[in-house]
């Protein structure tokens, strides 16, 4: 219940502190509006470039990543087939 009567209050001070300090209000969102837009262009640069750099990073990763697959590919390939060569040498010694 209190904070209900303490928002209607707060909003009605609110309501008559903006009829009364129209004018200043103006001024001063006038003067707020073009440094938040700088600002927020300034972060929307930086998030953007950051992006970018990211995403050269993956590309280049993932050229890196298809050759070095290719090489892990054929060394397990060889591997197994000298398992698989080892495995017969064993089942052969033992019969």
């Amino acid at each position: 219940m209190k904070t209900l009567i303490g928002g209607a209050v707060g909003a009605v001070l609110g309501l008559i502190g903006l009829s009364v300090w129209w004018k200043p209000f103006l001024q001063l969102l006038a003067g707020a509006i073009p440094i938040m837009l700088l600002l927020g262009g300034g972060l929307a640069l930086y998030l953007g470039f950051d992006e970018l750099k990211d995403s050269w990073k993956k590309d280049e990763t993932t050229t890196d990543t298809t050759e070095s697959a290719t090489d892990d590919v054929d060394k397990y390939k060889k591997e197994i087939d000298d398992l698989k060569k080892e495995i017969e040498t064993l089942k052969t010694e033992k019969d």
